[in-house]
This record gives structure tokens, C-alpha cells and sequence, in this order.
């Protein structure tokens, strides 16, 4: 079985890589949660904030987008303190922001699903690449998301970031031709 190479020696990119990575998402509580990881991962490797993922679950609610965004000064104090988790005040205080937007966002369309699917009409973005190096950072989709997020309220969502999430939740299909997962996501 043929996987993208960057999961290939590592257990926990194996598994996320195999299990979730590229899977269209549309649930709203997922979203969220990978909106939340996705921005604690700018500047850092996303192995490291999937290495902390059950921290982040634990100190964020569960990643319960209602309580995330009713959290104060004394949950940043808090959060500060959480060795299970990436101690940045910035990215803390920015998590609790993009509840908020994420909330408003949820409101004006009903579902922040409808929102971030609503930029490629529901489809997903196949792309066929053979070699890793052929992948973007960003691309136009991405700039547009991340503006579009950023007039929004949304903190820490910079295109680079912006496409690593529509990658993780599958509106971006970005597996190599020659991965088993291509065809399925």
C-alpha cells in the first residue's frame, strides 16, 4: 500500500495521514477543531501540535466552540500554565477570537460548514500531483479564504495556514496520484 511519503516513519502522521488527513469534513465540531490546530501550528511543525493534540482537547473544552468562546483572562492565565499544550499567549488569546468569529460566521450561514465549502461550490479541489514538491503552500483559494477569514475576525489564518486546513479537512484533495487515500478522499 502507497502512502504520501511525509507519513511514511512516523506512527502518528501514519495514522492521521491514513485516517483523517484529505477526509471532506462537515461537521462544525471538527471543523473547529482543526481551525484551532491548524492556527497553534503557524511557525511550528504539525507534528508537534498532533503530539499535543489530547492537551489541546483537554485545556480547550473539548474543543467545544460555545465554551471556548465564553473563556477570559483567567483561562489565558490558565492556558499559560497548561504544559499539555504550546504556552503563546498570542495563539491563545487568537483561539478564543476565532470561537467568536467562528460563531458569527456559524450564524450568518447556519453552518460554518456552508461557509468554508460555499468557496469551491461543495466540490472538492483534486488536484494530481506526482511528487511532493509539487505541492503549494498557498494557493488563490487560500488567499481568498484567508482574507475573506480575516475580515471576519479570524486570527492566525494566513493563506499558508488557510491551505494547510483545506487540506486537512478535504477541501483541498492534495494526496499524491499514487497514494491509496487519493481515490477515496
Amino acid at each position: 500500500m502507497e502512502r504520501c511519503p511525509w507519513c511514511e516513519k512516523d506512527d502518528l502522521y501514519r495514522s492521521y495521514h491514513d485516517e483523517e488527513w484529505g477526509r471532506p469534513v462537515h461537521d462544525d465540531g471538527k471543523h473547529f477543531e482543526f481551525l484551532l490546530l491548524e492556527t497553534m501550528q503557524a511557525g511550528l511543525s504539525w507534528r508537534t501540535i498532533l503530539g499535543k493534540r489530547e492537551g489541546y482537547r483537554a485545556a480547550f473544552a473539548g474543543f467545544d466552540v460555545e465554551k471556548v468562546a465564553g473563556f477570559g483572562e483567567d483561562d489565558v492565565e490558565r492556558l499559560m500554565l497548561d504544559p499539555g499544550i504550546i504556552r503563546n499567549r498570542a495563539k491563545i488569546r487568537a483561539a478564543i477570537k476565532n470561537a467568536r468569529s467562528f460563531i458569527a460566521v456559524r450564524k450568518e450561514f447556519s453552518k460554518f460548514d456552508r461557509y468554508i465549502w460555499s468557496f469551491t461550490d461543495g466540490t472538492v479541489v483534486k488536484n494530481a500531483w506526482t511528487e511532493l514538491s509539487q505541492i503549494p503552500s498557498q494557493t488563490e483559494l487560500s488567499d481568498r479564504v484567508s482574507a475573506d477569514l480575516k475580515k471576519r475576525g479570524f486570527s492566525f489564518v494566513g493563506s499558508v495556514t488557510v491551505y494547510s486546513h483545506l487540506q486537512a479537512i478535504g477541501v483541498v484533495n492534495d494526496h499524491l496520484v499514487s497514494c491509496f487515500r487519493y481515490s477515496v478522499c
